[in-house]
C-alpha cells in the first residue's frame, strides 16, 4: 500500500509524492529517491542520526513516533530548528504517515 505525502522542496516548491509502506522506508529515503534535493545534500550520514541534512519541518497533525534521545540531540545541534523540526531519517513510512506535510529545512 502506499500512502500519498506532501513534501515541500528547498526552494519552496510543493511535491506530492506516494510512498510505499511495505518497504520499510524513512522519509529521508522518499526525498532521495524522488530527487527533491541535490545529491548530497540529504541523508548525508546514511540515516545514522549523525547529521541534520535531513531536517524537515511537519506541518500536519500526522502521528508520529516520539523523538528518541540521539534524534533530540543531534536536532539540539542543527542549525534552523524550530519547534516542529524532525529528522527525516527518524519517520518510518507507515499507513500512519498517510497525508503527512513536512517541509524541506534549509541546507546548513
Amino acid at each position: 500500500m502506499d500512502v500519498t505525502i506532501k513534501i515541500t522542496d528547498r526552494e519552496g516548491t510543493p511535491h506530492e509524492v506516494l510512498a510505499p509502506t511495505d518497504m520499510a522506508m524513512n522519509l529521508m529515503e522518499v526525498v532521495r529517491s524522488y530527487e527533491l534535493a541535490p545529491e548530497g545534500t540529504v541523508g548525508v550520514c546514511g540515516g545514522m542520526v549523525m547529521c541534520a541534512s535531513c531536517q524537515c519541518y511537519v506541518l500536519s497533525d500526522t502521528d508520529l513516533p516520539e523523538m528518541t534521545d540521539d534524534e533530540e540531540a543531534m536536532l539540539s545541534e542543527a542549525f534552523y530548528v524550530k519547534e516542529n523540526s524532525r529528522l527525516g531519517c527518524q519517520i518510518p513510512i507507515t499507513p500512519d504517515t498517510e497525508g503527512l506535510e513536512v517541509e524541506l529545512a534549509p541546507e546548513s
